[in-house]
């Protein structure tokens, strides 16, 4: 067994440094970026006179960054060779997103926007899998390009985890000749909605409440009259583009129909598992950045005339950090390599239990690390001027987002038990 990253992807990491030092570094101290990152950053990112939203100008500074990537062939990296991206597999992506997390704050990587100059870009895959040939031919170099952005449509204020109980609904309608579909539902969390031009909505078009077939998804035009922004809701990490949405007699015509009809779910499926390796990945280059930090500043800071470090106080949290962070790279790497041996429908078979695994764990090691640092720093790392707060608050949300802590245990305990994959057929012998 060889545990050494492979050497393209130890290469493409140099690559990457010194594409951050060439060109994102410098971008991120001219004009004063610096304020996005240092003590200024929560007030810098965020208009609080308008609803909380991102400020323009620190979404344009996003977005030069993202250029500046795809143009020296990195941003799209993931994505096949035919999109312009370079088959990145599972395993790089996750190497990839722990040496960029580990890092600290940047302009390189700040996934308080899912921002990298590696992106990770699961719609132009969707489009790809599940679009109809005139949708991937009128969309798909538009989401390439940013000029097709579709929100995530699937949480509603009554039903979150719960998605197959989903009250928004779908109707057929034919309009002038037409046949379509008349929308109606609310929507929670629709990341992103302020710069949207679609909404993946999905709707029970058949069956009962709890049923997973008869939900459908269709794109819905961002601004269709019967669209309304309810509010922003306001939450630990700001700024905040996550509305609350309602729909109201929304037609569509039939080419809305995205995927197959009834399976909806099965889109929202799609591409779980590559979120969630790379998300655990990002999680544990964050926590990696808290424990090195703290090392550091435990052997500078000498009150009462001795070092923190010589503490055990101070020494034996770090180690119990350390030594998880070193056992879920393991995890998370042979997961991924695994996950690159098989396709979509094997992975959900024989490797959904180890991905939550990396990810629930991974997201816990982030926050526990993260408030450590805060302890270890003192009164400074409690301050805006340490980044040990911006990272709790962020990496805080994912023990609930991309499915929470108790969904992935779950999900876990249904593999260990035989309730669901590989065991179940054991069991039930």
């Amino acid at each position: 067994m060889d545990f050494t990253i492979p050497q393209p992807i130890a290469d493409y990491l140099i690559e990457l440094d010194d594409f951050i030092a060439r060109e994102i570094k410098p971008l991120e101290e001219a004009d004063d970026n610096i304020r996005f990152f240092d003590h200024r950053r929560e007030w810098a990112r965020t208009d609080f006179d308008n609803q909380g939203l991102p400020r323009p100008e620190w979404e344009a500074l996003l977005g030069e960054a993202r250029r500046r990537a795809d143009a020296a062939g990195h941003y799209r990296y993931a994505l096949p060779a035919e999109f312009g991206g370079k088959d990145g597999s599972n395993l790089a992506m996750a190497i990839i997103r722990e040496h960029l997390a580990a890092k600290g704050l940047g302009l390189h990587n700040d996934l308080q926007n899912e921002h990298s100059i590696v992106g990770n870009m699961p719609g132009a895959l969707m489009l790809r899998d599940f679009g109809t040939p005139e949708q991937k031919e009128e969309l798909l170099a538009k989401s390439l390009r940013g000029e097709f952005i579709a929100c995530f449509g699937l949480t509603e204020p009554n039903h979150g985890s719960d998605a197959t109980h989903m009250e928004s609904t779908g109707v057929r309608q034919t309009r002038d000749g037409v046949d379509g579909w008349l929308l109606n539902g609310q929507k929670m969390w629709l990341t992103g909605m302020h710069v949207a031009t679609h909404v993946m909505f999905f709707a029970r078009t058949s069956g009962q409440a709890g049923d997973a077939r008869g939900i459908t998804c269709f794109f819905l035009p961002a601004d269709d009259p019967g669209v309304t922004i309810e509010e922003y809701l306001w939450t630990f990490n700001m700024p905040t583009d996550h509305p609350r949405v309602s729909f109201k007699d929304v037609w569509v015509p039939q080419s809305a129909v995205f995927g197959p009809p009834e399976m909806g779910l099965a889109l929202a499926q799609h591409f779980v598992h590559e979120n969630r390796i790379r998300q655990a990945a990002s999680s544990l280059g964050a926590a990696v950045y808290c424990i090195e930090e703290s090392v550091a500043y435990a052997r500078q800071r000498k009150p009462f005339g001795e070092p923190l470090a010589a503490n055990q106080a101070i020494q034996w949290p770090l180690v119990e950090l350390a030594t998880q962070a070193e056992m879920l790279r393991l995890l998370i790497h042979k997961t991924a390599w695994e996950m690159d041996q098989m396709s979509k429908p094997e992975v959900e078979k024989r490797l959904s239990d180890k991905v939550s695994m990396c990810n629930y764990w991974a997201n816990r090691l982030c926050c526990e690390a993260a408030d450590l640092a805060m302890q270890v720093h003192g009164g400074i790392g409690y301050s805006r001027h340490k980044p040990f707060e911006h990272i709790y608050r962020h990496h805080r949300r994912y023990r609930i987002t991309e499915g929470s802590e108790e969904i992935q245990k779950r999900k876990v305990a249904a593999w260990l038990f035989g309730y669901a994959g590989p065991k179940k057929r054991h069991f039930s012998n």
